[in-house]
């Protein structure tokens, strides 16, 4: 029979000459009512401790901290296991995105663009492109059609001395690469411009790169939006959801700042023009 232990992130705190306090993984300080049971035969229970005390009482206080997910009996899964993750792009990005996916559970493997098209359409399948550049013009065109099929599609690229991580797409109308264009330009003055920069009116690239921690930061970001996605991205804290954020990270100072943006609805085509007659 396996032992409960303490969830990982949360912790027993015993202040001197007070009862025990359960320090949760989320931060908080939560009183406990051990009643007729010693702290320290809890504390034994769900550490790593010699103590085989067992009685109905501290049988059913175990079970409360398991009901409330601050004890667990099986050992902590990394959080991708089971998913595939098919990542392409620059090796400055790429690299270290594949070691942190696959520490935490990923089937990482390498794919090139032409190999996009052919992936078949699996739920527990990621295709993450980080480029350290702009987004050529029709390039991300085939991975936006990845939703459809319930395959999730992650991304990223550079733009001067920024980075962008653009929300993950998982499902049919979720945000794809085009439509971020599309709110980007709307949200600009500068969109004819912008959009020049796009299709690559501009001079040469003069970076700056991603230093080893700024690739590092962006490759966290990632793992962090996969695994959003493959927990089924329960929603919790001040920030954005992984499927509606789309990230800055400014390499020169490895500051992030989110923004939310939303699906671009389909509308349909303007009529065409009817001639007119002479009265």
């Amino acid at each position: 029979m396996n032992r409960s232990r303490l969830a990982p992130g949360a912790g027993i705190v015993t202040a001197p000459g007070d009862r025990p306090v359960l320090r949760t993984s989320e931060g908080e300080f939560l009183r406990i009512d051990t009643g007729h049971v010693g702290p320290g035969e809890l504390v034994d229970r769900l550490t790593e401790g010699e103590g085989q005390a067992s009685s109905a009482e501290l049988d059913r206080l175990i079970a409360a901290f398991e009901e409330a997910g601050h004890a667990v009996t099986e050992p902590r899964r990394p959080p991708l296991t089971g998913r595939t993750v098919h990542l392409l792009g620059d090796p400055v990005l790429t690299e270290p995105l594949a070691r942190f996916a696959a520490a935490e559970g990923a089937e990482v493997h390498p794919i090139t663009a032409d190999d996009v098209a052919g992936l078949e359409g699996r739920r527990d399948t990621a295709v993450v492109w980080c480029l350290d550049s702009p987004v050529p013009e029709g390039l991300w065109d085939e991975a936006d059609r990845l939703p459809a099929r319930h395959t999730a599609w992650l991304r990223c690229h550079r733009e001067g001395a920024h980075t962008w991580t653009e929300p993950l797409a998982s499902a049919p109308g979720d945000v794809t690469a085009a439509h971020v264009r599309l709110r980007r330009l709307a949200a600009t003055a500068a969109h004819r411009e912008l959009a020049a920069y796009w299709a690559g009116h501009r001079t040469p690239d003069t970076g700056p790169h991603p230093t080893e921690p700024a690739a590092a930061l962006i490759a966290a970001l990632l793992t962090a939006d996969l695994i959003a996605w493959a927990s089924g991205e329960p929603h919790r804290g001040p920030g954005l959801p992984a499927r509606r954020r789309l990230r800055r990270i400014d390499l020169r100072d490895l500051t992030v700042t989110e923004h939310p943006v939303l699906p671009v609805p389909e509308v349909a085509p303007l009529p065409a023009p009817t001639a007119r007659t002479a009265p």
